[in-house]
């Protein structure tokens, strides 16, 4: 069987945790950030970790990392 390719769109937003989750940036923090508050953007930095729901959709993407 041949080896599967890694989907190089999921290897830009996710990465593996070391308990074999996956982690991601928040969205809405890279543009029109100045009718944001300072709380709503302090509030989304930092990573989040994927659903247990889109766990095994993102595995697929993702086969080797």
């Amino acid at each position: 069987m041949p080896k599967l390719k890694t989907n190089r769109g999921a290897a830009k937003r996710f990465k593996r945790t070391a308990s074999g989750r996956f982690k991601h940036r928040q969205a809405y923090k890279s543009h029109i950030l100045t009718k944001k508050s300072a709380k709503r953007k302090r509030q989304l930095c930092g990573l989040l970790i994927i659903d247990s729901s889109d766990q095994r959709a993102i595995t697929k993407l993702m086969p080797y990392s």
